[in-house]
C-alpha cells in the first residue's frame, strides 16, 4: 500500500536526519555549530521562573556579534545545553572537548537574540547556573517524528470518515463529491479567486487553492475561512511552519476573527502575541488564583516533613483544585475561539486531545511531508489546502528517500488524483510583466496574468525589470574602475569569480560575485538618488541559495559605508528566508561557477521560481552564464533577459 511506502521512507529519512546529527555533533568544530545557526556560545543567563504551563523555564542571551547569523532556534524544538573550554577568543578551535548535560530541554519563546527554554523536572539548575563556558544548541527532533508515524498508523489502519478520506485522496476513479448552490459574489475579489471560495464552500471533501506568486492567495485563503465560519462554529488552521501560522493567523484577527494560536509566533510583537494561548490563559480572571495554587503545591513539596501523614492529602486536594481550575479556563478559551491555529505537528498538542472539527485549512501545504498533514486530518471531515507545488518543496535531507518519492506532497498527490478539486489563482498584483511572464510560461503553463495596476511599474524611466549581469564575460579592470579604483578588491584574474567550498554541508561561496552584487546594487541606487529611496522607502532583498554566500554578504552590507543610511531597507537571506515575501528591488547572486556546469540543487527549478518572483519592480542576476546555461531553464531565463 502507498501509505506503507510513505512510512518506509519516512524512517529511511528519521535515520540519514538522525545520522547527520550524530556526525556534526561529533566532528563539527564549534565555530560550525555557531555559523550554521545550530547553536549559540557563550551563553548569558537570565531570570529563571515557572511559565503559565508550570514549566520551570531560564531566559538565554546570546553574543551580539553573532546576530547576522540566521538561527534555526523556534518554538518546540529540543534543545541540549553543553560546557566548552572553547572561550570566546578562541572558538575556532576544533579540537576542543564538549560536555553535554544529561537532560533535553525544548524552546519556548524565541525573539533575536533572547530565548526562553522550558527545562525537564530533573533538570540541574543550580549546575546550569553555575557552568563556566555554558553553550546551548539544537538537539535531534525525535517528537516530530514520532507523531508523524504515529499518524501514518492510524490512517493505515483507519475506518470511517478518516479511512474514507484517505482512499478517495489515493484513488483517482473515486469521485469527490459536493454540494450545490448558486455562487456567491464577493465584489473585493477577482474572478478566480471568488471561484476558488466557492468551490471551498461547496467542497464536502477536499478542495485546492493553488496560488502561483502575487495571486492574493493568502487573501482568498482568509475569505473562505471567513464564510466557512458563518456555517460552522469553529475550524482548524494550520501550515507547516511557525511563520506561515502567523501569517495567516495576523491576516485573520485584521478581519475581526477570534484566533487562539496554540504554539509560539516567530514574528514577536504585542498584536501577535495577544492571540497565542498562553497569554489568553495568564489573562484569565481565574488565573491569579490557578498561580498561587500551584505555588502552594511547589512549596508543599519542597518543605515535606517527615512522617507527616496529611502531606498526600493535603497535595491530592491542592491538585484537584488545580486541575478543574485548569479545565475551567481552556474551555472558556477554546469556546470562545473561532479559529485554532497551530503548525501541523504541533496540532498532536495535549490541549487539542479529544477535539473534532469540520473544516482543516492547511496553508502552504505544498512545502509540508504527507504525514505531516495527516496529523491534523484525523480531527476533522473535510480539508482545504492553499499552496503552490511550483514553488518552495519541503525539506528533505535523505537523497534515497527523496528519489523514492517521499519529496511528493498531499497535496500534489490530490492535485494529479483529483484535478477537479483545484482552482488556480490567475491574476497577480505583484510583478511587473516582464518579471512575471517568464514564471508564467516556465511553470503555470502561461495562464497567470498582471493586473493592470502593476502591469508596467518601475522605478526608473525605461527601465528593464530584468537583468543578469554575467560573471563569466566580467571585465575586472571594468570593475576596478567602477569600484573607483579600488585594486584591494580584485587582481586582475577572471578565475576569481569561481565558486569556493565552505566546510561539509555548509555551503558554497563566491568572494567576488559577492562584492560585484554590492556593487550592482551601488551603482543602481546612485541612479534613483537617495532622497528617493528613503522617502519612497524602497526596499531590497538580496537572495542567494547558499548560506555561506548570504551570510559573507551580510558582513560586506554591515562594513560598506555606502549602506549605511539604507541599512534598514535592505534585507539578505537564503531563498528559504524569502518565502512568501515581495521587494521592489531583488538581486540574486547564484554562486555556482566552475568548469563542469555543476549546479547542485540549483537543478530544484522550484526554488528559483521563489527567487525572480519575490521581485516587484526590477530584478538583477548575478551568475556565471556559461555554467548556469548548461541547463535548459537558465538557458531560456538567460535568453529571455537577454531580449528585453
Amino acid at each position: 500500500m502507498a501509505l506503507q511506502q510513505q512510512r518506509l521512507l519516512l524512517q529511511m529519512e528519521y535515520a540519514a536526519e538522525k545520522e547527520t546529527y550524530r556526525k556534526q555533533t561529533e566532528s563539527m568544530g564549534l565555530q560550525r555549530q555557531i555559523k550554521r545557526g545550530d547553536a549559540w556560545f557563550p551563553l548569558k543567563l537570565g531570570k529563571t521562573y515557572y511559565n503559565s504551563l508550570n514549566q520551570l523555564v531560564i531566559e538565554l542571551f546570546r553574543q551580539p556579534d553573532d546576530n547576522d547569523i540566521e538561527h534555526n532556534f523556534e518554538f518546540g524544538r529540543p534543545v541540549t545545553f553543553f560546557t566548552s573550554l572553547t572561550t570566546q577568543s578562541n572558538r575556532n578551535n576544533q579540537s576542543t572537548p564538549i560536555k553535554y548535560f544529561p537532560f533535553t530541554a525544548s524552546v519556548s519563546y524565541v525573539d533575536g537574540d533572547r530565548m526562553v527554554v522550558a527545562l525537564p523536572d530533573n533538570a540541574p539548575l543550580v549546575d546550569l547556573q553555575t557552568a563556566e563556558n555554558l553553550g546551548i544548541q539544537l538537539f535531534f527532533d525525535e517528537t516530530s517524528y514520532r507523531t508523524m508515524f504515529e499518524a501514518l498508523d492510524r490512517v493505515i489502519k483507519s475506518k470511517g470518515r478518516l479511512g474514507y478520506l484517505r482512499d478517495l485522496f489515493y484513488t483517482p476513479a473515486m469521485k469527490t463529491e459536493s454540494f450545490t448552490f448558486a455562487p456567491l459574489h464577493f465584489p473585493y475579489l477577482n474572478r478566480t479567486q471568488e471561484d476558488a471560495v466557492n468551490k471551498v464552500l461547496r467542497a464536502k471533501d477536499v478542495a485546492i487553492v493553488h496560488g502561483p506568486p502575487g495571486t492574493g492567495k493568502t487573501t482568498t485563503l482568509v475569505e473562505a475561512i471567513y464564510e466557512t465560519l458563518r456555517r460552522e462554529n469553529q475550524v482548524l488552521v494550520c501550515a507547516q511552519s511557525n511563520m506561515a501560522v502567523d501569517w495567516i493567523s495576523e491576516k485573520l484577527v485584521d478581519r475581526g476573527i477570534n484566533v487562539l494560536r496554540i504554539g509560539n509566533p516567530t514574528r514577536v510583537n504585542d498584536k501577535m502575541l495577544s492571540f497565542t494561548y498562553e497569554r489568553r490563559f495568564e489573562a484569565h480572571p481565574d488565573y491569579t488564583l490557578l498561580w498561587s495554587i500551584r505555588k502552594a503545591i511547589r512549596d508543599l513539596r519542597s518543605h515535606r516533613k517527615r512522617g507527616d501523614e496529611r502531606f498526600h492529602q493535603k497535595l491530592e486536594r491542592l491538585k484537584e483544585r488545580a486541575t478543574e481550575l485548569e479545565v475551567r479556563i481552556n474551555t472558556q478559551l477554546f469556546g470562545e475561539a473561532r479559529v485554532i491555529a497551530c503548525t501541523l505537528v504541533g496540532s498532536a498538542n495535549r490541549l487539542l486531545e479529544g477535539q473534532k472539527f469540520g473544516t482543516l485549512f492547511i496553508d502552504e501545504a505544498a512545502q509540508a511531508l504527507e504525514a505531516a498533514c495527516w496529523i491534523p486530518i484525523r480531527r476533522v471531515s473535510r480539508v482545504i489546502f492553499a499552496g503552490d507545488h511550483c514553488q518552495l518543496p519541503p525539506t528533505i535531507k535523505s537523497f534515497a528517500a527523496l528519489k523514492a518519492g517521499l519529496g511528493k506532497t498531499l497535496m500534489e498527490r490530490i492535485v494529479e488524483n483529483h484535478p477537479e478539486t483545484v482552482t488556480l489563482l490567475k491574476m497577480q498584483y505583484r510583478m511587473n510583466e516582464e518579471i512575471m511572464r517568464f514564471s508564467s510560461d516556465w511553470f503555470y503553463g502561461n495562464q497567470v496574468e498582471s493586473a493592470p495596476e502593476v502591469k508596467y511599474r518601475s522605478i526608473l524611466d525605461l527601465d528593464i525589470p530584468m537583468t543578469w549581469i554575467d560573471t563569466s564575460e566580467f571585465m575586472n579592470e571594468e570593475l576596478k574602475t567602477q569600484s573607483n579604483h579600488d585594486s584591494s578588491l580584485f587582481t586582475l584574474h577572471s578565475s576569481l569569480f569561481k565558486e569556493e567550498f565552505v566546510g561539509e554541508s555548509f555551503g558554497r561561496i563566491n568572494k567576488a560575485e559577492a562584492e560585484l552584487t554590492l556593487l550592482a546594487l551601488e551603482q543602481y541606487f546612485k541612479k534613483i538618488g537617495k532622497a528617493r529611496i528613503l522617502d519612497e522607502r524602497l526596499d531590497v532583498g538580496v537572495i542567494s541559495p547558499y548560506r555561506a554566500q548570504v551570510q559573507y554578504l551580510r558582513r560586506l552590507f554591515k562594513k560598506r559605508e555606502f549602506f549605511k543610511p539604507y541599512r534598514h531597507l535592505i534585507s539578505v537571506n537564503t531563498v528559504d528566508g524569502f518565502q512568501g515575501q515581495e521587494r521592489d528591488i531583488i538581486l540574486i547572486s547564484l554562486v555556482r561557477a566552475n568548469d563542469e556546469g555543476q549546479i547542485g540543487f540549483l537543478r530544484d527549478l522550484r526554488r528559483m521560481n521563489v527567487a525572480i518572483t519575490r521581485a516587484r519592480m526590477k530584478l538583477i542576476i548575478l551568475g556565471d552564464a556559461s555554467t548556469m546555461t548548461r541547463h535548459p531553464f537558465y538557458k531560456k531565463l538567460y535568453e529571455y533577459i537577454d531580449a528585453l
